[in-house]
């Protein structure tokens, strides 16, 4: 079945992610609520025969209309799901990777990064991916935010938020293992890190001074050397830094004691130093909701703040919650840098 005309705002771009993992089932779902909800629409850059014989194994009745153009999405999205059609090259089977299919899981991306940039898309959100297999197909990049910096063709490394439950969390250091992310730790990482994060939320979330929160690396803040020197040789020059560039910044401050709920209410987002200091306390105030974010790019990507869950993948039981909080998040910062009713944030 196929779109019949144009009409309506422009949608979000949704990708494929990782076939044989839940994107999939989370883009059905999603449009299954689209009213109960409140999911914004949007159109799906996947394979239109893969997506209604999913829908067919996991006993949801959602009509799949493909479409040539996103314009049409927002017209026939009330009743069909839109899909604009990404051939694969081989089939899908749930929770097994094929790196032959990763030229089709690119394309996706590719094509969601045309639409936005052209305007007809009002923002991307982006499925999981399987990176062991994107690997073994030649990816050369370290994941999905990497990549996205090489499409728009910026020089500045962008930066990966993750917002759920009030708190907001910013990895300095993201897929490394723990040892080389703490040599990886750098002033101008953290200073450059910081101003991309203010830059974005006074843009994207009207945060016109934003607050920044620095966490400490070692236990107790370092205890004044004891514990660890970074403190006092890397982060706190940092802060220092930021603070005279007149940005509104605190820190180092201990990891232990940053993030109840009382700490929460002095700053808009806390750099984190490594992976899971940042992780490990959003997932434990929202899990379910959380979404990722990607700072400093010329236009609004989200995703849901999980991965393709290849365990349960084509059994019907995944949770679509953190990817439909993601569309909601893209649709806000897409609206709000739209009205351009603050510019990104500059030292005061």
């Amino acid at each position: 079945m196929r779109g019949d005309g144009p009409g309506g705002s422009p949608p979000l771009a949704l990708t494929m992610g990782e076939p044989s993992g839940i994107g999939g089932e989370l883009a059905l779902k999603a449009w299954t609520l689209r009213t109960t909800r409140t999911v914004p629409p949007f159109v799906l850059l996947d394979d239109p025969e893969r997506i209604s014989a999913l829908a067919a194994r996991i006993g949801l009745d959602v009509p799949v209309v493909t479409v040539a153009d996103p314009a049409w999405a927002a017209q026939v999205f009330e009743r069909a799901l839109p899909v604009l059609p990404i051939t694969l090259d081989h089939p899908v089977e749930p929770g097994r990777p094929d790196p032959a299919n990763g030229a089709a899981v690119l394309a996706s991306i590719d094509q969601a990064v045309a639409l936005v940039q052209s305007g007809a898309c009002a923002a991307m959100v982006t499925n999981p991916i399987q990176k062991s297999a994107l690997y073994a197909a030649g990816f050369g990049y370290p994941g999905h935010t990497e990549y996205l910096a090489a499409l728009a063709d910026i020089v500045t490394e962008p930066v990966m938020m993750l917002a759920g439950g009030g708190l907001r969390v910013v990895p300095i250091t993201i897929h490394l293992p723990l040892r080389d992310a703490i040599d990886a730790l750098t002033i101008d990482g953290i200073v450059q890190c910081g101003r991309v994060t203010a830059a974005a939320l006074t843009a994207d979330f009207g945060i016109e001074r934003p607050r920044l929160a620095l966490a400490a690396l070692n236990p107790h803040g370092g205890e004044g050397g004891s514990l660890g020197t970074e403190e006092i040789e890397i982060i706190a020059p940092a802060a220092a830094q930021l603070a005279d560039e007149g940005y509104d910044v605190i820190g180092p401050l201990p990891a232990d004691t940053l993030f109840h709920t009382a700490a929460r209410a002095r700053y808009d987002a806390v750099l984190c130093m490594y992976h899971d200091q940042a992780l490990i306390p959003l997932k434990t105030v929202d899990f379910d909701t959380g979404v990722n974010i990607t700072l400093g790019l010329p236009f609004v990507r989200t995703s849901p703040d999980h991965g393709t869950a290849l365990d349960i993948a084509g059994s019907g039981t995944a949770d679509p919650s953190s990817l439909i909080a993601a569309m909601r998040t893209a649709v806000e910062m897409a609206s709000f840098r739209a009205s351009g009713k603050l510019s990104a944030a500059s030292p005061k």
